[in-house]
């Protein structure tokens, strides 16, 4: 048969649990051993230097995630910030907006008004009240009359227009010319 660890107790009594640390023993208590616990709990120069090593690297580790931390949350802050910035500037192109919209229509009804209070009539009344004008009478016209003669000149000189060759055409021309 295999054995195996069994974790019942038959007996009475419960088993010892050996405690998961060492009780210090009071070095006062009995003074025949502590010249002994002394010399049995110095560590010696080597354990010195590496429990100071081991804690250099802790501190080193702890350093660096230290700093790791502090860099995200540097990154996550200028994030936040730049996200603030493009809100704000986003939010100030919509008033703009809206204030454009309001002036357009501000302006297309003040068209409307313009294109309404300039009428024939509406001109009229405003020259006659404002102004003092009137309209003209037949005493007020004067017609003028001008001699049916006319007053250009016709071009004494011919004018001719060369056309542009191209350089082929001039070098074809050129030869033919010679064997004529």
């Amino acid at each position: 048969m295999a054995y195996r660890q069994v974790n019942y107790q038959y007996e009475t009594s419960p088993r010892k649990v050996k405690p998961e640390y060492e009780q210090r023993k009071n070095p006062y208590s009995k003074k025949k051993k502590a010249s002994t616990l002394k010399k049995k709990n110095q560590p010696t120069n080597n354990q010195n230097k590496n429990n100071q090593s081991k804690n250099k690297k802790r501190l080193k580790s702890h350093v660096k995630t230290a700093l790791y931390i502090l860099a995200g949350f540097t990154i996550l802050f200028a994030i936040s910030y730049r996200n603030s910035l493009i809100t704000e500037s986003f939010n100030r192109k919509e008033n703009f907006k809206n204030q454009l919209s309001v002036l357009q229509k501000e302006n297309a009804q003040l068209e409307i008004s313009i294109q309404n209070s300039l009428n024939l009539a509406n001109i009229e009344k405003s020259a006659s009240e404002l102004l003092g004008m009137k309209k003209l009478d037949d005493s007020q016209k004067v017609y003028v009359t001008l001699p049916k003669k006319d007053y250009v000149q016709p071009a004494s000189e011919q004018v001719l227009v060369a056309e542009e060759t191209s350089w082929y055409e001039k070098l074809i021309n050129s030869i033919m010319e010679l064997f004529k």
